[in-house]
């Protein structure tokens, strides 16, 4: 019975395909019953078929950032257009329909493999599914399950690994097939073994696509076009990673921090 905040404009239109970019223009935002803003005049273009990385310490504003996207919540003032359209001008659901997600804690919801992929196509075949779970390093270990692709998973997954899980939802996006993909760093809290398989799965999943993504450790990064650096709601640094990498700030700040773990080293 609730009524939700964000609603499809009286003329709005449908968002039919993805031409050219996503910009923010002076877009401000606060949570409601708030009067503290979490992003402050935000300025940034991801151009199509880049991959646009964020970078800054947490409670920043990046996950904020991506969630105004797809319009799980509105901008308090500015704008985000997509092709030069206000997202609040596309209908909610074409909007969403082009918007591939991949969240760091994935949800899986209680039933088989096979239904939690093909929630991303509902009208996908079981040999699309396959194909998907394939590109995203899953389809082996799902073979490997009592009943492959029919085995019940538990609610949320819990018959499965964290690496897992992981795959599974980027099964789920790939076979999706959307434009543009948002990722929070799906390979945080993995270890070194299934780090490699989703880096793998990643890679298979943005190709040809436009990737804004939230970065928390190098190698998500090395294939970034243009860095966004974020503290307190602000953008703090935009630009090219190798420029941005020799310039004192909060970029090479987020470098210097990782490279022991990672076995990187920057160059003066």
């Amino acid at each position: 019975d609730a009524v939700p905040e964000v609603e499809d404009a009286p003329d709005c239109v449908k968002f039919s395909e993805f031409k050219s970019d996503i910009t923010f223009e002076n877009a401000d935002f606060k949570y409601k019953d708030s009067d503290e803003k979490v992003l402050k005049n935000i300025n940034l273009v991801a151009k199509k078929g880049e991959t646009v990385a964020l970078v800054g310490n947490s409670g920043g504003g990046k996950s904020t950032l991506v969630n105004l996207i797809p319009r799980f919540f509105d901008v308090t003032s500015g704008k985000i257009m997509i092709d030069s359209i206000d997202v609040k001008n596309y209908k909610i659901k074409s909007l969403r329909k082009k918007i591939g997600i991949v969240p760091q804690e994935t949800f899986l919801f209680g039933g088989t493999v096979l239904e939690n992929i093909r929630y991303g196509n509902q009208h996908a075949s079981v040999e699309e599914v396959i194909e998907a779970a394939k590109k995203a390093n899953a389809h082996e270990f799902i073979e490997k399950l009592e009943q492959g692709y029919e085995t019940e998973i538990g609610e949320r997954g819990a018959k499965l690994s964290g690496g897992q899980k992981q795959r599974i939802s980027i099964a789920r996006a790939i076979l999706k097939d959307s434009p543009i993909i948002i990722m929070d760093e799906a390979t945080a809290a993995l270890d070194a073994e299934n780090e490699h398989e989703i880096l793998a799965a990643i890679e298979a999943l943005t190709q040809n696509k436009t990737v804004i993504m939230i970065a928390h450790r190098i190698k998500s990064i090395r294939n970034a076009d243009h860095i966004i650096a974020i503290k307190d709601g602000r953008v703090i640094q935009d630009g090219n990673p190798n420029e941005l990498a020799k310039q004192d700030g909060l970029y090479r700040d987020f470098l210097r921090s990782r490279e022991e773990i990672s076995g990187w080293t920057i160059n003066n």
